[in-house]
């Protein structure tokens, strides 16, 4: 009787034990799945057009048949909008020279930018590029684009804020992470099919970040688009991504490259992952 009594307590704690340790086993797999890095994807080029090296970019987006793009430099910034298939200048606008144009974004029938370290924003009529009002924000200026409700900024760091169009005061924001790691110097942003993808300042890869929590979904490696020898100078890194969302077309350009870049991700192709290169800016 005592034997049958220990024997089956024996099982019933074996039972408990094997439980305890598929559970451990499940929080440890959920737990490491959060920490595990983003895959990194190729690409292929399918189209190019001109650029002119001239252009520092800072903002860039594609919209009704046109490239908008906003240039940095303190007095060399501009507005400009070109058409693709020539590069030509359909109009332009320039900065006063004492502001270093960064991000901008379309908003209904107007158009965003702001600056780099003055704190100080504009709001032109998207058509004529007149400027019909000034803002301000705290913080540096960094990339931009939207959702169909907010406007969202980046800042140089790895947090990317949320911003009411009207008041362009933050509703919330979201730290970046790849895996458990965050991702710092985000800086040209585009809003594509619910994912926000981001140039990181002096690398060669793109973020592809969720929305609601910032984690990385995976990265695109455009290592070797464009040679080292048609580079300007070390600044002249990989900064601008536009999207044709009525073709679905991709573009990417960076700051005095001599083209843009229609591309397609290649979900198929995983790159090994490697370390990206990082400056102060």
């Amino acid at each position: 009787m005592f034997l049958s009594r220990f024997s089956s307590l024996f099982r019933a704690f074996l039972r408990r034990a094997s439980a305890l340790r598929i559970l451990v086993l499940a929080s440890f797999v959920l737990s490491t799945a959060g920490a595990l890095a983003a895959p990194v994807f190729g690409y292929k080029v399918v189209a190019k057009f001109p650029h002119s090296t001239e252009s520092y970019t800072e903002g860039f987006f594609y919209l009704n048949g046109m490239f908008y793009e906003g240039t940095g430099l303190k007095g060399h910034s501009e507005v400009l909008v070109t058409q693709p298939e020539t590069g030509k200048v359909l109009q332009r606008l320039e900065l006063p020279a004492q502001y270093f144009g960064e991000g901008i974004v379309d908003w209904g029938p107007n158009l965003y930018e702001w600056t780099w370290q003055t704190h100080i924003g504009f709001v032109y009529d998207r058509f004529s590029l007149h400027k019909i009002r000034e803002f301000t924000y705290d913080g540096e200026g960094w990339g931009m684009t939207r959702t169909a409700k907010q406007i969202i900024t980046s800042d140089g760091t790895s947090t990317l804020r949320f911003r009411d169009p009207a008041t362009f005061q933050e509703v919330r924001h979201i730290v970046v992470r790849d895996g458990k790691l965050p991702v710092e110097q985000l800086n040209e942003l585009e809003y594509i099919k619910g994912e926000i993808y981001a140039n990181v300042w002096h690398s060669d890869r793109i973020a592809r970040i969720s929305p609601q929590d910032g984690h990385v979904i995976a990265w695109i490696d455009l290592t070797g688009i464009l040679p080292d020898d048609q580079r300007v100078n070390a600044e002249s890194v990989l900064n601008g991504i536009a999207y044709d969302a009525q073709h679905d077309r991709l573009f990417v350009t960076g700051k005095q490259w001599p083209a843009i870049f229609e591309i397609k991700i290649l979900e198929n192709k995983v790159v090994k992952r490697g370390g990206a290169r990082s400056a102060a800016r």
